[in-house]
């Protein structure tokens, strides 16, 4: 085994190296989808962790980081400067300073993996890298309400690591996905010659066939008929979706697109697909409610709703037909759609002239809607990038509806980053998702991840296809992330003590 890595890289092209691979990273999701890139760019961070001093693997995982997140999340600038009417000099600062401060996970990540723990190699490579950068992400994902983004297990869903999520969720397979960096880097490094190099890439192989062959378990059952449905893409621009003239159009174009449907048996349109407040909306919606009834179907559609006895107004999902009911968005997005510390950051906002929502947060044990016969776990945008807040309406529903407008992100990668995500959370539970969006990517998802049916983005179009609804639980939606961050723990406290031979 070698002794350390080359002495170039002890030098600033192990910095341009850090920087690079992480700028290449997205390309290893959606829309590019090439997977391999998530193995090779952590195993490059690795490489270059290994015999860094706690400062120099600070700085790499920062440059990783910025790399990363710059080329990876800037599409967030679409919709800061596009459609938020923020000035370009301060759309750009306030772009940079979020790619900055996510910057910083990869870059604490380096240093706590340098500064406490003093393993050989194999250790570190094997146990201590892959479980920090799991964990890091895991704190990502809550850190500040989370970010879920860029995950290393997002990208492996239509790869043989997909198996994984049924079982341990996206962490899972970020953490297997790390561990299979860490075979490739000690693979490389060792000198022991072909036979000793061909082992680690073994155990590589026989954890990729083993997460392989898992994807052929069903770990749930069809329940009850399959559903004819129907999701309504109304293409409405951003910049003119909320302005009055634009509202009786919206509402004859997705009454005419629902009308044409009703052999259906549920029919969703997207976020906020009404652009007024239900109170405001409430005979229109009682036609609606009306002819749903009397063709026998069933329609979810978006609408902020406004409690008149409190005065607070949510992102909510109505559903109208067998049943009337609302499920009130609860995972909101800071700076958008609330202020987090109000009293504190409200000057600070008004000075900066920055347009802000107030929406309040719904409960967090609301219940599936019961729509078409079966009950349906609702999550709006966001809110199906948490894997562990989407398995809080199972195994009670059996099938997920996801409504998102992601028109905020024009003609970027983020809106097939976050089809890319949400699809994982099909897989994690074993259930059909209906991803209904205002502009794309709507989408008919089966219980596997697979995509079952697209709809062209920027386009008006009705996506009808079959689902069949799933009951029963993965052990994923029996026991959430918890497992997976205890063993992480577990991973770092041990090996935290064990000491480097001399």
């Amino acid at each position: 085994m070698t002794s350390g890595p080359t002495s170039w890289v002890t030098s600033w092209r192990g910095d341009v190296l850090a920087l690079i691979s992480g700028a290449l990273l997205p390309l290893a999701f959606s829309p590019f989808d090439i997977s391999i890139v998530a193995l090779l760019a952590p195993a490059a961070l690795f490489f270059l962790w290994l015999q860094a001093s706690p400062r120099r693997a600070l700085w790499r995982g920062l440059l990783f980081g910025l790399g990363m997140f710059g080329a990876g999340v800037t599409w967030i600038y679409i919709s800061i400067y596009e459609f938020g009417g923020v000035s370009l000099p301060l759309s750009i600062f306030l772009m940079s300073l979020f790619v900055l401060v996510l910057a910083w996970f990869p870059a604490l990540c380096g240093y706590f993996v340098t500064r406490f723990f003093t393993v050989s190699t194999p250790l570190k490579l094997l146990l201590v890298f892959p479980a920090a950068w799991t964990l890091f992400e895991w704190i990502r994902g809550w850190f500040l309400t989370g970010f879920p983004w860029l995950y290393l297990g997002h990208s492996q869903i239509d790869m043989p690591l997909a198996g994984l999520a049924p079982i341990l969720g996206v962490y899972g397979v970020s953490w297997a996905m790390a561990f299979s960096a860490g075979l490739v880097v000690m693979a490389l490094l060792d000198t022991r010659g072909m036979v000793s190099k061909l082992r680690y890439l073994a155990v590589l192989a026989v954890i990729w066939i083993t997460a392989g062959l898992l994807n052929m378990q069903q770990w749930t059952q069809p329940t009850g008929s399959p559903l004819k449905v129907s999701l309504i893409q109304g293409n409405i621009a951003q910049d003119v979706k909320w302005t009055p003239d634009v509202l009786v159009p919206t509402l004859e174009l997705y009454l005419r697109l629902t009308r044409e449907h009703w052999d259906s048996d549920l029919i969703v349109w997207p976020e906020t697909a009404m652009p007024l407040f239900y109170h405001e909306a409430k005979p229109f919606v009682t036609g609606l409610e009306k002819e749903a009834r009397e063709n026998g179907a069933d329609i979810l559609f978006g609408l902020p709703v406004l409690d008149e006895r409190t005065q607070r107004y949510y992102n909510s999902m109505m559903s109208v037909g067998s049943h009337t009911a609302f499920y009130h968005k609860s995972h909101l997005v800071p700076f958008t759609e609330y202020l987090p510390l109000k009293s504190i950051l409200a000057s600070v906002v008004d000075f900066l002239h920055v347009p802000m929502s107030d929406f309040s947060k719904g409960s967090v044990d609301q219940r599936p809607l019961a729509v078409a016969g079966q009950k349906a776990a609702i999550s709006i945008c966001y809110e199906a990038v948490f894997g562990e807040e989407v398995i809080r309406q199972l195994p009670e529903a059996s099938l997920l509806v996801n409504v998102s407008n992601d028109a905020w992100f024009g003609g970027s990668i983020g809106p097939h980053q976050h089809l890319q995500i949400t699809r994982m959370r099909a897989l994690e539970t074993g259930r059909p998702l209906l991803r209904t969006t205002n502009t794309g990517i709507t989408a008919i998802v089966a219980p596997n991840g697979k995509l079952q049916a697209l709809a062209k983005q920027f386009e008006v179009q009705v996506l009808t296809g079959t689902v069949q609804p799933m009951s029963g639980a993965t052990p994923y939606v029996r026991i959430g992330n918890l497992p997976v961050v205890v063993i992480l723990i577990l991973i770092l406290g041990v090996t935290m003590l064990v000491k480097k031979p001399r």
